[in-house]
């Protein structure tokens, strides 16, 4: 049982390192279509493992904060962006 754990583990490893970018759709039905074949494992590992390059976020001065992750607009006093949660 624990061998066909790994092995599932080891077939979806693309997938599992993959899962927080933008493209994970992509690399998820690679590995899952063609993930039985060595070539299209590797494909799906390295594009798993490629940076995810994001163009730069230019925030405009003015009243109120802006999110530095995201780029999206708040009031003065919030501590956390209305749009992705993270701290301000």
């Amino acid at each position: 049982m624990f061998f066909l754990i790994f092995c599932g583990v080891l077939y979806f490893l693309p997938s599992i390192l993959g899962h927080d970018k933008r493209s994970f759709a992509g690399i998820f039905l690679l590995n899952l279509l063609l993930g039985w074949t060595v070539i299209g494992w590797i494909i799906a590992l390295i594009w798993a493992c490629s940076a995810d390059l994001r163009p730069p976020i230019y925030a405009v001065a003015g009243p109120g904060r802006y999110c530095s992750h995201c780029g999206a607009g708040g009031i003065q006093t919030a501590h956390f962006c209305w749009s992705c949660g993270s701290r301000i």
